[in-house]
């Protein structure tokens, strides 16, 4: 069974950074940050595939980077200049086995965390 463990989120002022950590189990190939504000859908940040392609959605291009630690199977997010609009609960998604397809943001993710909240204020 996979387990994913989201961690690192709080609360930081406008400007400020954050180190979003998801400890996964599994033979996970690939991995992606999604997010969700209450009462609006998941939106993808970012998407790093087994072969190191990494998709990154336009509200995170420059100020986000995924990265893996594969010896510790753990993916992280590392964000920066934050905004009051990247307020929300940041979800760890992960596909055992299989790659991406290269699909980014569209690939068939067969695992989600608990997500881990990020709250900015202005």
């Amino acid at each position: 069974q996979v387990q994913l463990q989201e961690s690192g989120g709080g609360s930081v002022q406008s400007g400020g950074s954050l180190k979003l950590s998801c400890a996964a189990s599994g033979d996970t190939r690939c991995m992606a940050w999604f997010r969700q504000v209450p009462g609006k859908g998941r939106e993808g940040v970012a998407v790093l595939d087994s072969d190191g392609e990494i998709t990154y959605a336009d509200s995170a291009k420059g100020r986000f980077t995924i990265s893996v630690d594969k010896a510790k199977n753990t993916l992280y997010l590392e964000m920066n200049s934050l905004k009051p609009e990247d307020t929300a609960n940041y979800i760890c998604v992960v596909n055992v086995g299989r790659s991406c397809y290269g699909l980014g943001f569209l690939a068939p993710f067969g695992y989600f965390g608990q997500g881990t909240q990020v709250t900015v204020s202005s």
